[in-house]
């Protein structure tokens, strides 16, 4: 068989491992024309790596390459050939135990505590897909069908899926990646496949209070289950996290160790999707008691002379820097700015004044826009034209007193200043380390 794999990154690579077998004939196709592949693979590299591609048997899509562009470089039919990574995982996988987790924010979150959570209860459990390892390489684990498999799947996994796992969770979901979709319709359309091919006895869990998220949930034929809302695991108004109809207690609030509201809602997708999964959420609190959160998500990075110093660099949007400077009552001081996806800075520039922040560093293409906005709300205490991590966090504690919060939680994308947000966070926790 010919097979053509576009794109040569992670999972291109775990695709080109999986099918380069049997005869079959592979060609990977990337527009980066310094890639190395095997020997006995073929390539074409640079600009028309999409062209002529009908010849192939398959066609195997990495995440970052939409479908319509290989489409609009071919005939038609051709969509008809694309499939990917998730989509082959999905088809072979040992076992039907499969927790798929998408959403705007808190997919990678939720995700680890399914899985830790579904440990905790005694079960082997494999997590992959965007939070690091590819769903193919999953297979090497040999895994056995009373595993369970936990995958965090964005809009590049899903928009072109063909099946639906046992249990499908939509956190919450709001305008993101509009410079890889066509508008929000389109970003939530790609949403909907993760749902689409259930049967009556999968599961959806969905977050209650989010228009988005009951809208993507309601394309699913099986049972549906909201979160953050009876008969989900919700909080109620004395603190205490519950589950089921009759409020059995599984929580308070205060012993979750995983700051911000943002995240007791994951708290209660993972408890919402794991009850579902095995009828019951034993050692579900020890999780909570100990998991601190993923790297770059309100990591404390340091406390210095009074001032803590927290990298939330894994946020890209004004809602995640909204939610992050909402999960402090202290005074702080905000790292914001970054590239331009097109989104509106209005909200984020309204928390700004109303959370309790003492001075905001700007910085990125995005800078200019969001300054304005600040200062058309009466907020002047600006820094503006740092261009290194060293200078911004220099700024950044120039302004901060004993007892703030200094806050890198951009509301943007990191390109142009830097790599990705990893890079970022990792600059800025080097930068903070450096400080004496």
């Amino acid at each position: 068989m010919k097979i053509a794999i576009i794109g040569y990154g992670e999972q291109g690579r775990a695709a080109l491992e999986y099918w380069n077998k049997n005869d079959n004939q592979i060609t990977v196709c990337d527009q980066n024309t310094d890639i190395k592949v095997p020997d006995g693979v073929g390539t074409v590299l640079g600009p028309n790596h999409l062209s002529n591609l009908d010849e192939f048997d398959l066609i195997v899509r990495s995440p970052v390459v939409h479908p319509s562009d290989i489409v609009k470089a071919n005939s038609a039919d051709i969509v008809k050939k694309i499939t990917s990574v998730t989509n082959e995982f999905m088809r072979v996988s040992p076992t039907k135990n499969i927790i798929g987790v998408t959403g705007t924010k808190g997919k990678g979150t939720t995700s680890t505590l399914v899985t830790k959570m579904l440990q905790a209860a005694g079960k082997r459990v494999h997590l992959g897909g965007n939070i690091g390892t590819p769903p193919l390489d999953l297979l090497k684990d040999n895994i056995a069908a009373e595993d369970y498999v936990v995958l965090e799947l964005a809009n590049f996994q899903i928009i072109d899926l063909k099946y639906s796992p046992h249990i499908a969770v939509c956190l919450m979901v709001e305008p993101e990646h509009l410079d890889w979709h066509l508008n929000i319709e389109d970003y939530i359309q790609a949403k909907t496949h993760l749902f689409k091919k259930q049967l009556a006895e999968d599961t959806t869990v969905y977050f209650a209070h989010n228009d988005y998220s009951v809208k993507i949930a309601n394309f699913s034929p099986g049972k549906k289950v909201p979160y953050y809302q009876k008969p989900g695991a919700r909080v109620r108004d004395d603190g205490v996290i519950v589950m089921g109809d009759d409020e059995t207690k599984v929580i308070h609030e205060s012993e979750v160790k995983l700051l911000g509201e943002h995240n007791l809602q994951n708290v209660c997708a993972a408890l919402t999707a794991v009850f579902e999964a095995i009828g019951s959420l034993d050692g579900a609190k020890e999780v909570l008691y100990s998991f601190s959160g993923l790297e770059h998500r309100l990591e404390l990075v340091r406390s210095l002379q009074g001032v803590k110093y927290y990298d939330d660099s894994f946020g890209t949007t004004p809602s995640t820097a909204i939610v992050a400077m909402q999960a402090f009552a202290d005074p702080k001081v905000m790292i914001l700015g970054g590239s331009d996806k097109g989104i509106p800075f209005d909200e984020m520039a309204d928390a700004v004044i109303k959370s309790n922040v003492r001075h905001a560093v700007i910085i990125g293409k995005t800078g200019p826009k969001i300054t304005s906005l600040l200062k058309q709300r009466g907020f002047n205490h600006v820094t503006e034209g740092l261009t290194t991590m060293a200078e911004i966090v220099n700024g950044a504690r120039q302004n901060a007193q004993q007892g703030d919060i200094v806050l890198l939680s951009t509301g943007c994308a990191s390109f142009g200043l830097f790599e990705n947000y990893k890079d970022r966070g990792n600059q800025f926790k080097e930068a903070v380390n450096n400080l004496e």
